[in-house]
């Protein structure tokens, strides 16, 4: 069978709980701290396994303990991890999370071996022979942009999530299957400041202009709006208690992906991953927080 291909960042994260995000030059105490699986590569992988797809994750690791941990933690989730490289002069990346009790975070970033996913790196075949592409921009973007050529070359549909947002060139939009940014990322593509449904309507026809052929744009707790040729959608998102939104983004990437390996439309996969992003914000954590498909499988 083929498998999802998911290439991306990988790292630990070391999160701590504060009752508000500090601000510059501010030290705030918190109140527990731990230490999770995360990366937006990893998250959406695991995202994808867990909704029930066959997953490969190409990624670069250190060769240290944080780097062994995160390859046995795949290995249990059932991903395919061949395509891993492990480099012994390069640490694991790691990344600091603060959490708010209002569950609001911000995150700084160590690439470390991440930096290291480079074309050189790239093994071209298994891009072409997969069955969906799943690329995020915590890797160098030659690499993200030479994946999506291949796979539109071959024939395999890929999904871009732009995050971190970065300026894209207009050829990498016109191979993609869809784009999925959140509103800030939205934001920065093109130029609309987007902050309600009209100007995520907006900003989805301006990436459509761009070449896209499908756009979702996350919008947190207003769900998702999706766009194409075919129709302009709002998919709303049930209210819940936030406890952490780390990893919401990538658990909706992760379950769209794989709900599309199956077969399922983007109108109807697109309020399945809507759902299981609203269940990931009620728990905290990366990994920890990316739910299993029974957890919102009523919706599927």
């Amino acid at each position: 069978m083929k498998s999802i291909l998911v290439i991306g960042s990988s790292n630990t994260d070391m999160v701590i709980r504060v009752p508000e995000l500090p601000a510059a030059g501010e030290t705030v105490m918190g109140s527990n701290f731990r230490i999770f699986g995360g990366g937006k590569g990893a998250n959406q992988a695991i995202a994808a396994r867990r909704a029930g797809g066959e997953v490969r994750f190409l990624a670069a690791l250190g060769d240290d303990d944080f780097g062994s941990t995160a390859i046995d933690t795949f290995q249990r989730e059932g991903i395919q991890t061949d395509a891993i490289k492990v480099m012994s002069d390069k640490a694991s990346g790691v990344a600091l999370i603060y959490v708010s009790d209002a569950g609001e975070n911000c995150i700084a970033v160590a690439s470390g071996a991440n930096a290291c996913l480079r074309c050189d790196v790239l093994d071209e075949s298994l891009v072409s022979d997969a069955q969906l592409l799943l690329v995020q921009l915590e890797s160098p973007l030659e690499t993200v942009a030479r994946a999506i050529a291949v796979a539109k070359q071959a024939g395999v549909p890929a999904i871009l999530n732009p995050a971190p947002a970065a300026p894209l060139p207009d050829d990498v939009l016109n191979d993609l299957y869809c784009i999925t940014p959140n509103e800030t990322e939205a934001t920065a593509l093109t130029g609309i400041v987007v902050h309600d449904l009209p100007s995520a309507a907006a900003a989805a026809t301006r990436l459509r202009e761009k070449g896209v052929r499908n756009v979702i744009i996350t919008m947190g707790a207003d769900g998702a709006l999706l766009h194409n040729a075919e129709s302009t959608t709002h998919c709303v998102a049930n209210s819940v208690n936030v406890v952490d939104t780390t990893a919401a983004g990538d658990t909706f990437n992760g379950v769209l992906a794989a709900l599309i390996a199956e077969g399922k439309s983007l109108q109807a996969a697109v309020p399945i991953a809507v759902a299981a992003a609203t269940c990931s914000v009620q728990s905290a954590g990366a990994f920890d927080s990316i739910p299993f498909r029974a957890a919102y499988n009523s919706t599927s």
